[in-house]
């Protein structure tokens, strides 16, 4: 393991999972999902998961940002100065903030207007903005230049007063990322926010990721804390293991039928360490593929019976 890697394990812990299951329906009709995940993810490290398609990847995301909380289990997210405070998370807040695959901006609103847009409703209520204006007028120009900053950070400062029609669809994920970031989350979840894209354009987003671990780096070498914890949601093996530092696989091929007379549902079978890039370290791609076959056959590949 890398000295960057062990300096991002020994943060605090920022997020726990403790034995979260989750279905649909009841009775004869009910599909289970997800299976007693327990995991907890340190803050500042960059953690991919993979899986099969239908295995539930999509569905741990609404548990975890709390649009769709597990049936049983908790998602804990630990805040304060030494990460002290644990609050089980049962509604969507701020502490978890959410990349889509599709773009979730406005189509009325450009660029930086999308991006402060979430500090608008954070900060302010439609009645304070209108009996306050002046205080409304000083507190919009302070959010559009924290949203100036954020679009300068994705490299998009020239395109910031663009509509999202304007934009190439590399362009308006950047503006979703920087809507995600500005808000200052506990984690940030990415649910394969770059499956859409093409090849140049998803590298080019991959490497605003790795940028971003690298500021961790930076700050973390200042013994300040670091900015970015990210949950990213991938099918693509080689994206996994390019930007996290962990990997976790979450599969139904598990040897179940030892405890359970049918399917409880998916559970994590793989959680390892990747090598962290810098945008501008090539990969090395024969190690590469070694961890994607041993993922490969650990999370992808039914069990034999």
């Amino acid at each position: 393991m890398n000295m960057e890697k062990t300096k991002t394990e020994q943060n605090k812990t920022i997020f726990e999972l403790q034995n979260l299951c989750h279905h649909f329906g009841e009775g004869k009709k009910r599909n289970n999902v997800l299976y007693k995940l327990n995991l907890k993810i340190q803050e500042g490290q960059f953690v991919s998961l993979v899986g099969p398609s239908g295995s539930g990847k999509s569905v741990l995301l609404r548990a975890l940002v709390g649009t769709h909380p597990p049936r049983s289990g908790n998602v804990i997210v630990y805040s304060g100065k030494n990460n002290e405070i644990a609050v089980i998370k049962k509604k969507p807040d701020r502490d978890i903030g959410i990349v889509y695959q599709a773009y979730s901006l406005f189509p009325f609103l450009t660029a930086i207007e999308n991006v402060a847009f979430g500090l608008k409703l954070d900060q302010t209520k439609m009645l304070g903005r209108l009996l306050l204006p002046i205080g409304w007028r000083r507190l919009r120009k302070q959010h559009m230049e924290l949203a100036e900053e954020m679009l300068n950070k994705v490299g998009l400062s020239e395109a910031k007063d663009r509509y999202p029609s304007e934009l190439s669809g590399g362009m308006r994920q950047r503006v979703a990322i920087a809507q995600a970031l500005i808000m200052k989350p506990r984690i940030i979840l990415l649910d394969e926010p770059f499956g859409a894209l093409d090849e140049a354009t998803r590298n080019d987003l991959q490497d605003l990721l790795l940028t971003l671990y690298q500021e961790n780096l930076a700050e973390m070498k200042k013994g300040n804390r670091p900015a970015y914890t990210v949950l990213l949601v991938t099918h693509e093996l080689y994206e996994a293991l390019r930007v996290g530092d962990r990997v976790l696989g979450l599969s139904p091929h598990w040897d179940w039928k030892k405890e359970h007379e049918r399917f409880p549902g998916a559970k994590i079978v793989y959680d390892e360490p990747a090598p962290i890039y810098s945008p501008d370290k090539p990969a090395d791609f024969a190690a590469m593929q070694r961890q994607k076959n041993k993922i490969r056959k650990a999370v992808f590949d039914p069990i034999e019976e």
